[in-house]
């Protein structure tokens, strides 16, 4: 069992069909239960886990998700490489429906219900999110989007808001003013609590609509049956990017070595336990 690499599932991808389940990994961390039991998974021969960012059946929204847990469960059980894939609304008139984006840059637009770092209670430390996404990751990811004949555009900036309301028209327009590409919910903290862990994070992000800004009304059947095609190009490069990344597994250097800055004499058993996992 390969237990570096993971996919975490967005709007949409509840599960990978086609693909060979193996096991199911119910992991406690201090933080409270993922949000789903960790699967283990194969494709082609390739192993990796795959966790439901909502749980299955979708029954945790964007706000109530514990992102901490689910990444220290990942980084728990080895990994060290996430690929998320998550639905999301384009702010950009080139970002079409069904078309895929792979942002280098978030704005986190959340309103501070959401836990977003490992370092608290006591424990300080900081961990540079300038560059949350891995290049190299993200770079395989294109790579395979373009054998898998799915028009993808490479860059661009993700503003994640709290949600679970969609924006109001002006909020639209001030995210668009941002220069902004896409608009989710979810990979904030996500991301940056995988760089904190010192894991390789890149989204794969499938738009699904204009969100509001632009003149045009969309019926919720039409953003179901483009999430169902988005689904089915998920599917193609999923299912090619696995063995992709497995076999040749990317290179990347984690910043999150010297973090902490407490005093250790000042860490708790809780805390020395934390860092045993995040730091390793």
């Amino acid at each position: 069992m390969n237990k570096k690499l993971a996919v975490i599932g967005g709007s949409g991808i509840y599960k990978l069909d086609g693909i060979k389940l193996n096991a199911q990994k119910d992991v406690e961390t201090p933080f409270g239960h993922p949000s789903a039991a960790v699967m283990e998974m194969e494709v082609e021969g390739a192993s990796f886990y795959f966790l439901p960012r909502h749980g299955i059946g979708h029954h945790t929204s964007p706000s109530e998700v514990n992102y901490r847990a689910n990444i220290y469960a990942l980084k728990s059980l080895g990994v060290d490489t996430i690929v998320s894939i998550s639905a999301v609304g384009s702010l950009q008139e080139q970002y079409a429906p069904r078309d895929f984006v792979l942002p280098d840059q978030f704005i986190d637009w959340t309103k501070g219900l959401r836990k977003r770092t490992f370092f608290d209670e006591g424990m300080v430390g900081h961990v540079s999110t300038a560059y949350p996404i891995e290049k190299s990751l993200q770079s395989r990811i294109y790579e395979i989007c373009s054998e898998a004949r799915v028009k993808t555009h490479l860059g661009g900036s993700y503003v994640c808001i709290e949600g679970p309301q969609f924006s109001s028209r002006a909020e639209s327009q001030i995210y668009r003013s941002f220069g902004a590409s896409i608009i989710g919910m979810t990979n904030v903290p996500e991301a940056y609590l995988a760089k904190e862990a010192g894991i390789a994070y890149a989204t794969i992000a499938m738009v699904t609509d204009y969100d509001c800004w632009k003149d045009e009304h969309c019926e919720v059947s039409e953003i179901m049956s483009i999430m169902k095609d988005n689904y089915v190009s998920a599917q193609k490069v999923v299912t090619k990017l696995i063995p992709s990344l497995v076999k040749k597994p990317i290179s990347f250097v984690p910043e999150n070595k010297y973090a902490v800055i407490t005093d250790p004499s000042k860490l708790t058993d809780r805390h020395k336990k934390i860092l045993e996992v995040v730091l390793k």
